[in-house]
């Protein structure tokens, strides 16, 4: 028999400030690190930039309108923090805050739980400049005075705060690989150090929201962990996979978790482990209230005899893609529920962001008729019902996106939403995939 999802699961979507606010240079916001490097030729398709994005800062109310008539109970964004603190210090910005009063008394009075996530990768450009951004603990301890400013403003009416977005793609994507803001291809120490700064980030920010929250507060960090799953459901390739799992995870997640860098990454990193402190490990470790978890896609992994005990299966290029390249792999996504249920047992999880880019078109109609989009979520939401179902605790599930948006070096090229923009006038079509996952949410099935 099919599991209907409680009436207490959450159904949402998400988005990300810089991906589909706009009104860039509005209301005394400040420059972000991406407002910078979307202006540096050639790093992001088409030259595209975030300046009016979707423009949902002055639209917002009609978006919020999709949501209700979607029947979503749960909205998963983001807080700019240069619209708040436009140099990522010093005076508020009381229309920054204004903006986001209005969105939250929007969602509540649509009955929409508002899921705020306090940093998605729009650093202040002004502390890129001054203190180097994520390579300072300045920024590290500025992150948690901007956070305990948001969460006193929102806190009597949100309950549930992420305080970071996938560490991994603001610091490796970054500072190494040179496809993400600020950009720059650095040494490893330091992409590591920027980890580790973000990691106390958290932790910091994590015990001023403890300090001002006015209400209950369920505090967590949203993820997106290296997805394995084993070739096919043998012991041997189960535990390989288990393994590859805490070896992808071992720099963020396990940390995060144990307070501690496990004597195996020590050894790997060597010199170009970062500079930390026990003490710093503590408030990095803090017991969270959930896991959010975002996945696109996996690798496949089996048991082999060698030191690791296993080894990636590579894909073959026949396998089902995405419009990102991406292999389409639901079993990753429940393999991510087992494993983090295996190492960190009960913790609740959200699955905050899960999607796909699909070649979109408009029917002459006016249909979007994604069913491969349907499909893919269909095959991902079988996954979360098969991990309920074995008892694991998964809490709520947030579709990727919303919105066709600004899509990071990708620009405006690659649609996600399960609502399509019409870049030209801003008009919002809901999809067919949204037609579907609005009927899920109502029948409480996989249908």
């Amino acid at each position: 028999m099919d599991t209907i999802f409680t009436e207490d699961f959450k159904w949402g979507a998400a988005t990300a400030s810089y991906q589909i606010e706009g009104a860039y240079d509005e209301d005394g916001r400040g420059l972000s690190v991406w407002d910078v490097f979307s202006r540096r030729p050639g790093k992001i398709m088409n030259n595209d930039n975030g300046d009016i994005a979707c423009d949902h800062y002055h639209r917002y109310k009609e978006d919020v309108r999709i949501m209700k008539e979607m029947g979503l109970n749960a909205y998963r964004f983001s807080i700019a923090w240069p619209r708040i603190l436009p140099t990522g210090e010093g005076k508020i910005n009381r229309k920054g805050i204004d903006f986001y009063n209005r969105l939250i008394d929007e969602l509540l009075e649509n009955n929409i739980e508002p899921f705020i996530t306090l940093f998605h990768w729009d650093l202040p450009q002004a502390l890129e400049e001054k203190y180097g951004g994520w390579r300072s603990k300045t920024v590290s301890k500025l992150f948690a005075e901007y956070a305990g400013i948001v969460v006193k403003e929102y806190s009597d009416r949100v309950k549930y705060w992420a305080t970071m977005n996938e560490i991994i793609c603001f610091t490796y994507l970054a500072h190494e690989l040179d496809k993400h803001a600020p950009g720059g291809r650095e040494p490893r120490k330091v992409t590591n150090q920027t980890i580790h700064n973000a990691l106390l980030g958290h932790g910091l920010a994590y015990t001023a929201i403890r300090q001002n929250a006015k209400k209950e507060a369920k505090i967590g960090l949203v993820e997106v962990p290296g997805a394995v799953f084993p070739i096919y459901d043998a012991e041997e390739h189960i535990e390989a996979a288990r393994k590859a799992f805490f070896d992808k995870n071992q720099a963020i997640l396990f940390p995060l978790m144990t307070g501690k860098y496990n004597e195996e990454l020590v050894r790997l990193l060597g010199a170009d482990m970062p500079d930390y402190n026990e003490e710093e490990m503590k408030i990095i470790s803090q017991p969270l209230d959930y896991i959010g978890y975002n996945n696109y896609f996996g690798t496949p992994i089996r048991a082999a005899q060698n030191e690791k005990g296993y080894e990636e299966v590579d894909i073959p290029s026949s396998f089902p893609k995405t419009e990102m390249g991406w292999v389409i792999t639901p079993r990753a996504l429940y393999y991510i529920l087992k494993f983090s249920n295996d190492f960190f047992p009960g913790l609740p999880i959200y699955i905050t962001e899960n999607g796909i880019a699909c070649d979109d078109r408009e029917t002459e109609g006016g249909e979007i008729l994604d069913i491969d989009r349907i499909e893919y979520l269909r095959n991902h939401l079988q996954q979360c019902k098969s991990a309920i179902n074995e008892g694991i605790s998964l809490k709520g599930y947030f579709v990727w996106s919303l919105l066709d948006n600004f899509e990071w070096s990708w620009g405006y090229s690659k649609r996600f939403g399960i609502v399509m923009v019409n870049y030209s006038n801003m008009a919002r079509t809901i999809k067919l995939s949204g037609r579907y996952y609005s009927g899920v949410i109502k029948s409480g099935r996989v249908l």
